[in-house]
């Protein structure tokens, strides 16, 4: 599983420095996906203690469900998992799907950086 772990963490100290800024990502579900079992299983137990789950920390919600208050999407959800990265509440990006642990990480790296600039 190549992550570009120095890439990330060097991304997230320079987030980490700015102390205004907060970065979750919301992992958008709902009950019966295989996708996000799929997700629950092969990253779910090692996500909150990567580099990029301490950069980002996951806030799951149910994809019918009213989003959590101070939380502004570029558009509804529409397929699950949709992983949404938030900067202050506000949407930076999203993955759509779940490709797959070796996609994932890089695609969600990318995310991280740009909410780094």
């Amino acid at each position: 599983m190549l992550r570009g772990l120095g890439l990330v963490c060097g991304l997230w100290l320079g987030a980490a420095g700015s102390a205004l800024a907060q970065i979750e990502l919301l992992m958008v579900e709902q009950p019966g996906c295989i996708y996000c079992a799929r997700w629950h299983a092969e990253v779910g137990p090692e996500y909150p203690i990567t580099d990029e789950g301490r950069a980002a920390p996951l806030r799951p919600v149910q994809l019918r469900a009213p989003l959590p208050e101070g939380i502004s999407l570029v558009s509804p959800p529409v397929f699950t998992p949709t992983f949404v990265l938030l900067k202050d509440g506000a949407e930076v990006g999203r993955i759509e799907g779940y490709p797959g642990e070796d996609f994932f990480w890089p695609l969600l790296g990318q995310l991280i950086a740009r909410a780094a600039d």
